[in-house]
């Protein structure tokens, strides 16, 4: 064989051991890449971080360099030892951004703010990009330099008018600079002038219940109802006007937002006195589920609402729906002895009276107001004896505070 041949043979050996080196390395590299990533996917980046770190020392391409640094940071691993490797890199390469903004947290997971600091200084020199604005007032604030991080998050809001950045700004004003009523300012401001989410009036809520604002506190709650119906915000929002004791506004509120919340918005109108339109609602009630307790409620309502209680035309109309009710099979205590309770004092039928509040205490023995009744029946009967021996365990347990309680008390003791 010719040398020339035999010289090409042996080239082409070393050239297909050459080729099939580099795919076995690239393979290799390939198969690495592919188990970071998945442990990434897997939130082990304590895992992931020594592959980048092989792949870094293997190839020099700097992104896995900075992915193991964000590894280190995410697994909060070896962060001494990453602090190392990447200042090593940032003196070779002292212009790379992305080494700094690794390194500033990196500094603070170890604990050297000071450290941190100067490095957030230097990447200030080369970059005001909202990122970087961020970064530098995380070592700020680790410092306790509220002033000064206020001012960079502050710029990066303005810039970007991420939420986020937002809630940081004014927790930090109202925790560490004293601007709590700045703070609610640009949060007002933000939520009138831009689509907000929840976090936003959660905050607000926050600030004015330090600041006890309760109108405030109303008016957020109120404009969290628009935006979610949840029925939390809207137990919320009538809290704080009976808090404030403004019935009328609360029922002014529901009467917007009257859908599903009906029975509330008529336990106010029995509340602030508006008959009128409880009646209303009773009727509709009735109209929908026929519960016979709307009779009875309807015959509160017309006694309630009568200028003179003492209309004998007016007693019969109450006195008709309440028969309906107790026919339909209305047996709750409360409407027993109301009923009871109306036909002993006005004197329409007082044994039959009697005999109604004594049904509603055999559900509530003790109820000192049923027993109240039973001792105006037995009075009105003049059985004074009886009555005085009742009337004296209302006293006992409810005092003579009481208007009514402290009539019938003088009525039944001067009884012979």
């Amino acid at each position: 064989m010719p040398w020339y041949r035999i010289i090409l043979a042996a080239v082409s050996v070393v050239l297909l051991q050459v080729s099939s080196q580099a795919k076995e390395e690239t393979f290799a590299e390939d198969t690495l890449i592919i188990k970071a990533l998945w442990f990434d996917d897997q939130n082990a980046y304590a895992y992931s971080r020594p592959i980048y770190g092989e792949l870094f020392d293997r190839t020099g391409e700097e992104e896995f360099l900075f992915r193991e640094m964000r590894s280190a940071l995410l697994s909060r691993t070896f962060i001494d030892q990453s602090i190392e490797r990447l200042e090593r890199w940032d003196q070779k390469h002292p212009d790379t951004l992305e080494a700094k903004r690794l390194l500033i947290p990196l500094y603070l997971t170890a604990d050297r703010a000071e450290r941190a600091e100067e490095e957030s200084m230097d990447l200030l020199e080369k970059s005001q990009q909202p990122i970087d604005l961020e970064l530098a007032s995380n070592a700020l604030l680790y410092n306790a330099q509220f002033e000064r991080a206020l001012q960079l998050l502050k710029r990066v809001y303005d810039e970007t008018l991420h939420e986020g950045i937002l809630l940081r700004v004014v927790t930090i004003m109202d925790e560490y600079t004293g601007q709590r009523k700045e703070a609610i300012a640009l949060l007002e401001t933000h939520r009138r002038m831009h689509i907000s989410s929840q976090s936003v009036y959660l905050k607000l809520l926050k600030l004015y219940m330090k600041e006890n604002d309760i109108d405030a506190l109303i008016s957020t709650y109120e404009a969290l109802y628009e935006l979610d119906n949840n029925e939390d915000y809207l137990r919320r929002i009538i809290d704080a006007y009976v808090y404030k004791r403004d019935l009328e506004g609360a029922t002014a509120f529901l009467e917007k937002h009257r859908e599903d919340h009906e029975d509330i918005l008529y336990d106010l109108y029995k509340a602030t006195r508006s008959y009128e339109k409880a009646i209303l609602l009773v009727d509709h009630f009735y109209s929908q589920d026929k519960d016979a307790k709307w009779l009875a409620e309807k015959g509160i309502l017309l006694f309630e609402k009568a200028e003179d209680k003492d209309d004998r035309g007016m007693l019969k109309e109450v006195i008709s729906y309440f028969e309906k009710a107790l026919a339909s099979g209305v047996e709750e205590s409360i409407y027993l002895n109301y009923y009871g309770y109306t036909l002993i004092d006005k004197e329409f039928d007082i044994n039959k009276g009697i005999s109604i509040v004594q049904k509603a205490l055999k559900q509530q023995p003790d109820n000192t107001f049923y027993l109240d009744s039973l001792a105006w029946g037995y009075y009105k009967q003049g059985k004074c004896k009886k009555a005085y021996e009742l009337m004296k365990k209302v006293v006992e347990r409810e005092g003579l505070e009481q208007e009514e309680i402290k009539d019938h008390w003088d009525a039944i003791r001067k009884c012979k």
